[in-house]
């Protein structure tokens, strides 16, 4: 396994320090093996930790990389910027991000058609944002490389935010958009904006998540359907919002530890291979 990292370009608030903020993608890669007939081109998945765009969490980071790495999936985690850093500023770094990866397919044995996004929480809305906005002219504004060159090739969110409106996070909304708020809540809906060129969608949540409602995800899913656009969607009954892993290796407190819903990573690899 080789490690990698890469200082992504922030856009800086007016009046930020800007030491504060130094978004890194960090990388693990799987080695090329001529015993391994799948090593020359593997998936990639970069992956975005929630945290309210307050914070990354670190549960949701490298543990998850790491048991893509163990599926034989390239992994990353970005560490983007959050408040008092705003919008669109998280967006152009993923988006840098995904355009990174793609650049250094070759020398990574990454397959440049296989490049995915995968968010959890806030994470899951910055995923969702690019996933459905890749061809805002913003990006291309901001991001030197050719075009689209930041497209991700599928989505897998998990208990993401969706709505900046009804059923949305409150926190988020406010680190997100500031006073710009009643400018962008509709802007940043990722469900209002779905249309056929939006990219596939690997979606988990449960009923029981009172930090995110679980009709967010149901929103998404829907104008996914609404749209065409392939989408896999499994809702647990039991859980509570901030799960990860669902297992010990993220456990904080014991009720994030549940089996039942453990394996959706499991099935998130096997969506990846079908891609």
């Amino acid at each position: 396994m080789r490690y990698i990292e890469r200082k992504i370009c922030p856009v800086y608030p007016e009046g930020a320090k800007k030491d504060a903020y130094q978004p890194v993608l960090y990388g693990y890669l799987l080695e090329r093996s001529p015993k391994l007939v799948h090593s020359v081109k593997r998936p990639a998945v970069i992956v975005c930790p929630g945290g309210a765009y307050r914070y990354k969490s670190e549960r949701e980071g490298d543990p998850v990389a790491m048991r893509f790495l163990a599926a034989g999936i390239h992994a990353f985690v970005l560490q983007y910027s959050v408040a008092p850093n705003r919008y669109p500023a998280a967006f152009l770094e993923l988006a840098s991000a995904v355009a990174e990866v793609r650049k250094h397919a070759s020398e990574w044995n990454v397959d440049p058609e296989k490049i995915l996004v995968c968010g959890f929480s806030a994470g899951g809305h910055l995923c969702a944002s690019l996933g459905t906005d890749w061809k805002n002219p913003l990006f291309a504004e901001h991001l030197a490389c050719a075009p689209y060159l930041w497209k991700p090739d599928g989505m897998i969110l998990c208990y993401p935010v969706i709505s900046m409106e009804e059923y949305g996070h409150e926190e988020c909304c406010q680190n997100l958009m500031g006073d710009k708020r009643e400018e962008l809540s509709c802007r940043l809906s990722c469900q209002k904006h779905v249309t056929a060129d939006t990219v596939p969608a690997f979606i988990w949540a449960t009923f029981e998540d009172e930090q995110v409602p679980v009709e967010n995800s149901l929103l998404f899913a829907a104008a996914l359907r609404g749209s065409h656009v392939a989408c896999e969607l499994h809702l647990y009954e039991k859980g509570e919002h901030g799960l990860s892993l669902c297992d010990r290796t993220t456990e904080e407190r014991p009720s994030q530890v549940l089996p039942d819903n453990a394996g959706w990573i499991e099935l998130a690899v096997q969506w990846i291979r079908r891609r």
